[in-house]
């Protein structure tokens, strides 16, 4: 008996179960969901993958391809960033080969993601930083990540900048489609995340086929899908290349999570969020014509995004008897808090904000980052009161309670809790920059230093 026997699903190690032309992931075309009578869908699903993601291909390939440059040597120490996915591909991988992982990544993503990286062994730091991780954020994942990576016992393999990670879809996902479809796909479909995915596949079956059209879709700026990237965010990832695709499309929460309803109950495939998301814009982009073979990426299940769906689907969820509210407590509803007020019209974009300080009532802008970090560089005119010093009768706070202010950050999280800190002090009229300096940065809009 061989180490690897496909035929027999018999194999020396997990890390033979490691997809590849050889031992695809499923295709499964769609039926109900999809509203077309000529055009076939199929969705490809990645939590085949042995560590029950698309990113398992990525973790994979970025550890061999350090292992075969010499990279690694004595090194046994990994760090990486991540949105949950990555992290515990790598964690898995990293296990089998004998290596360690720490992972800097948001508070925000869900808890159940965060909890199986520390079960599968992750050292995991938890950051203010936005649900993927930030570019730029200095107290976000990416800088942390960096910052640990450049001692001499730790290697970043960096998915964000490491070709190995479009490589392993130019070597696994492209030709598994092509051989599947037995060359006769003809749209290709991803949610933009890092955009490995979709990078490295579109390139390999437009290799074979120019006529491919290669789709990707991302979600609306403020979104709570966990492993995609809005179009803000995306202008910050290296492996994004909207020349090399033939159409983008967004999608917001509501439409994700309700087609991801739908494709457990009516389809029987135990998608998640993100899966639902890319369909949704497949469906806005695909023409029901003869012909048309339609592959969608599906990264990951339903299982790790419990409190997410609890979120946006709260009819699954029986109503509690509400329990006598104890002040000593209150912490415990702070992230619904937080959340709610991230999807008010109490935050602005950074368009919003650029109208607003050209305006001729120009908001008061208040920087709640520390005293150190202020001078770097930050929004002209703005004041800097850190955060754990915002409180009645703070040096700089306006003594009108109806007066406009803005609050402002890295990254737009810090904020965000000063903006409800202030409106709990009685300010009426507090908004929060989303994204904060960052967002701002990204823009091309200038910032101030000294």
């Amino acid at each position: 008996m061989s180490d690897h026997d496909h035929s027999l699903r018999v194999y020396d190690s997990i890390l033979g179960l490691l997809s590849g032309e050889d031992n695809p992931t499923p295709l499964v075309r769609l039926h109900r969901v999809v509203p077309f009578t000529h055009a076939r869908v199929y969705a490809k699903l990645e939590w085949y993958n042995p560590f029950g993601a698309v990113k398992d291909r990525v973790a994979a390939s970025m550890i061999r391809d350090a292992e075969e440059r010499g990279t690694l040597g004595t090194i046994v120490k990994l760090v990486e960033p991540t949105s949950g996915n990555t992290g515990m591909g790598l964690a898995m991988v990293s296990n089998a080969k004998g290596y360690s992982l720490t992972t800097p990544l948001s508070s925000a993503i869900p808890e159940e993601k965060r909890a199986v990286l520390r079960f599968f062994g992750a050292d995991v730091l938890e950051l203010s930083d936005d649900l993927c991780p930030a570019p730029g954020a200095p107290e976000g994942a990416m800088a942390k990540a960096a910052e640990i990576g450049a001692r001499p016992d730790f290697h970043q393999l960096n998915q964000y900048e490491n070709q190995a990670n479009p490589d392993a879809h130019y070597r696994t996902t492209g030709p598994e489609i092509w051989r599947q479809t037995q060359g006769e796909v003809t749209h290709f479909i991803a949610g933009l995340g890092t955009c490995g995915t979709i990078t490295g596949t579109g390139r390999f079956l437009k290799e074979r086929n120019k006529a491919v059209q290669v789709l990707g879709v991302y979600p609306s700026e403020g979104h709570d899908i966990p492993g995609v990237r809005s179009l803000r965010q995306l202008r910050l990832t290296s492996f994004y290349l909207p020349d090399e695709y033939d159409r983008q499309v967004e999608v917001d929460d509501k439409d994700a999570f309700e087609l991801c309803l739908r494709l457990n109950r009516e389809e029987s495939i135990i998608a998640g969020p993100s899966s639902a998301m890319a369909l949704a814009g497949a469906l806005k982009m695909i023409p029901d014509e003869p012909g048309v073979v339609a592959v969608v990426v599906f990264p990951d299940n339903i299982f790790k995004y419990t409190s997410s769906v609890q979120r946006h689907l709260p009819q699954l969820f029986p109503a509690r008897k509400a329990a006598p509210v104890d002040p000593s407590s209150a912490g415990i509803s702070l992230t619904a808090l937080l959340d709610n007020a991230r999807r008010s019209a109490d935050v602005l974009d950074v368009g919003q904000m650029e109208e607003l300080l050209d305006s001729a009532n120009r908001p008061l802008v208040v920087d709640v980052r520390t005293a150190g970090e202020f001078p770097q560089e930050h929004i002209e005119g703005s004041i800097n009161i850190p955060l754990e010093e915002l409180r009645e009768g703070a040096a700089g706070l306006p003594s009108d309670r109806g007066a406009h202010i803005v609050t402002v950050c890295n990254v737009g999280k810090l904020s965000l809790a000063a903006m409800l800190v202030l409106k709990s002090l009685g300010y009426r009229n507090v908004q929060n920059l989303m994204g904060g300096l960052n967002a701002w940065a990204s823009e091309g809009m200038q910032l101030e230093v000294g």
